[in-house]
């Protein structure tokens, strides 16, 4: 929004048109950003332009808005020995978010925002409100024992949040600490955010079935989590021969012809 300003200050919504929105989509180019990261810029405007036409009744029309073709999304994910390294490279509170990341597969938002108010150690459960959720629903959290741990080493340190900085609530896991502990680590084109790539492949590769890894990492829909399924084809190993047998015939028709000739 603070970079859409420059473009639509003192911009009555009615005025937003074609021409405005391919302006903006040249200057954020001209930037060098990817085509995604301007999709990303367009659907802030398309959202609002929505919500003004069908909530707000401010307006009737809104133009159309071009989005580019994006590539499809390669999972990055780190094996437990490359993240047990990680985390020994980073420092305490940064650390202990990883760690609880990989244990509950939240985003970085949620852990960050994390409160008291939302932990039940008795039921070892946590939550995350819907106006917290992406997808506007809320999540129930299990919470196994790595994040138990981590949970309880917080006790104390803030009256409200769960994960702080020298009594301060954090505000930002990927910052130059987390990058440089990547580099100490080896670890290269890994964000914060394939945190919970990792987590989900540890998942689907020690076999949680997608349809329950859909409920855990709160996700809206199952193409959400069809992109994990590859990580894990284990579950197809028993259909592999249903083809077999055809294969025997057709090699044993070989075998026939060759003798025949």
């Amino acid at each position: 929004m603070r970079w859409l300003s420059q473009h639509l200050d003192n911009i009555h919504l009615h005025e937003i048109d074609k021409a405005l929105i391919e302006r903006i989509i040249t200057a954020k180019l001209n930037e060098g950003v990817s085509k995604s990261r301007v999709n990303r810029i367009t659907s802030l405007i398309n959202t609002i332009l929505n919500k003004a036409i069908k909530e707000w009744e401010w307006i009737n029309t809104k133009p159309h808005i071009r989005k580019f073709k994006e590539p499809n999304i390669r999972v990055r994910w780190i094996t437990q020995n490359e993240a047990n390294n990680l985390i020994t490279q980073l420092p305490s509170h940064l650390a202990d978010m990883t760690r609880f990341t990989l244990a509950t597969g939240l985003r970085e938002s949620n852990v960050l925002e994390l409160e008291w108010s939302q932990i039940d150690l008795q039921r070892r459960v946590a939550w995350i409100h819907p106006d917290q959720a992406k997808a506007g629903k809320a999540i129930g959290v299990p919470l196994n024992d790595d994040a138990i741990a981590v949970i309880k080493l917080q006790i104390g340190k803030h009256s409200a949040r769960i994960f702080t900085y020298k009594g301060v609530p954090i505000k930002k896991a990927g910052t130059a600490a987390w990058r440089k502990a990547l580099v100490r680590a080896g670890i290269i084109n890994f964000r914060w955010h394939d945190l919970r790539h990792t987590w989900a492949r540890w998942h689907v590769q020690n076999g949680t079935p997608l349809h329950i890894l859909k409920e855990l990492g709160g996700w809206s829909s199952f193409d959400m989590v069809q992109r994990y399924a590859h990580l894990a084809p284990e579950h197809l190993a028993e259909y592999a021969n249903n083809s077999s047998a055809s294969c025997k015939i057709v090699a044993e028709e070989n075998k026939t012809r060759l003798r025949v000739v």
